[in-house]
């Protein structure tokens, strides 16, 4: 079982005075940062804030500091270092990687987006039938939410060369089977792109058991601070065309970052991995053990939101209402719009989103008015029982 409290006294949030008082349910646009992350940005501000790599202390250990990072959440993600990239957002990054892609799709060729994604991960794909690719739409259940892997099997043919889809959705939050998708694309002959956002916060997946090619999340929404990570394998990252500086095309993890990195943010990503580890530490267990009692948490606490919502007939929810399919991330249409449910709710201290969250794609597929949008509440394995508790109670008093 996770140590609550040790887990809350990583966040220095917890105790920060003027949060006292609120609960935290918007989780899914961004968590609390950890305790190691902020040490680590805080030291490299006051010692390390120079170009780093250069022929003095100072630099050298910045630079150092940036190595190790992407040493380590390679390794807790299982692949080569030089296969982690990091950008200024995966919006960003996604959009850098669609650049290589079109320069090297012809007319012709296809590519497969869902409309269960984020737009980060549809937008820049579906510009690519600018240059006369074509693009496919996996479409979800409007009723349930959910990804079909027969309709996929039917998009799939000899014409297309890339597949993008999520490993579960920032509205529907259901867990997409990634591994069995991952394998489908390849013997289709295609690439997986896999937008892990929503998914990599509830646990650092094991990229290289996946299968994915390409593999993209934000570390702000995983304890750390405003960088995109992306991993692409080595086999596609070494036949796209260099984004980056000509002169820095032979190095992997460089040929798709065209600016210059942010060398504070990028050290304090080791921040993340130290987090795991002191984790693994406390709990006498491996990092994927981590995940299995962050995860086992988060479908403890889910459950009753699930049920609460279920037994309410003003609400729909969107996705499965089964905790164990799901990412602690819920969204629910009503007949008042998703914010001023949301603003309603922070008068009982309750912190939760309202809208669209760039989901418009999966909402209106859903039948739902983005501009309406819905409310979400969105937490993590630090989430505690009585906040979830507190949240019931609110719910009670604002629907």
């Amino acid at each position: 079982m996770l140590d609550i409290e040790y887990t809350r006294s990583q966040f220095p949030a917890f105790a920060e005075p003027s949060l006292q008082g609120l609960a935290f349910f918007e989780n899914a646009g961004g968590s609390y940062t950890c305790g190691p992350v902020i040490d680590r940005l805080t030291r490299f501000y006051h010692a390390r804030k120079m170009q780093p790599y250069g022929p003095y202390a100072p630099a050298r250990d910045g630079g150092a500091e940036m190595d190790e990072a992407r040493s380590r959440m390679a390794a807790l993600l299982g692949v080569e270092t030089d296969e982690l990239s990091f950008g200024p957002s995966t919006s960003a990054n996604t959009f850098v990687l669609a650049n290589a892609f079109r320069q090297v799709l012809k007319p012709g060729d296809a590519i497969v987006v869902t409309d269960q994604d984020h737009e980060a991960n549809s937008g820049p794909w579906r510009r690519l039938a600018d240059e006369g690719i074509e693009v496919r739409e996996w479409r979800m259940d409007p009723e349930t939410g959910h990804l079909d892997t027969a309709a996929l099997a039917e998009l799939l043919d000899e014409k297309v060369r890339l597949v993008c889809f999520p490993h579960c959705s920032n509205v529907v939050g259901e867990i997409n089977p990634v591994a069995e998708i991952c394998a489908m694309i390849h013997a289709a002959g295609a690439f997986a792109c896999v937008d892990g956002v929503s998914y990599a916060p509830h646990g650092f997946p094991d990229v290289e058991a996946l299968g994915a090619d390409i593999y993209l999340f934000s570390a702000y929404k995983t304890y750390g601070p405003h960088q995109g990570l992306m991993v692409i394998r080595r086999a596609l990252g070494e036949t796209l065309p260099n984004q980056g500086h000509y002169f820095n095309g032979e190095t992997l993890y460089k040929r798709f970052t065209p600016a210059g990195p942010d060398h504070a943010q990028v050290a304090a990503c080791a921040g993340m991995a130290d987090y795991i580890d002191a984790q693994a530490a406390h709990h006498g267990v491996d990092a994927r053990g981590v995940a299995a009692l962050m995860r086992a948490q988060e479908v403890a606490l889910t459950k009753p939101l699930l049920d609460y919502l279920a037994a309410r007939n003003s609400v729909r929810l969107l996705g499965t209402a089964d905790a164990e399919r799901r990412a602690p991330t819920i969204a629910v249409e009503h007949a008042r719009p998703g914010l001023e449910l949301a603003v309603a709710l922070a008068e009982h201290g309750i912190m939760a989103g309202g809208g669209d969250f760039y989901a418009v794609r999966a909402l209106q597929a859903q039948g739902v008015d983005p501009k309406k949008g819905v409310l979400r509440l969105s937490f993590t394995h630090y989430t505690s029982e009585a906040e979830v508790n507190r949240l019931l109670e609110a719910l009670d008093a604002v629907l």
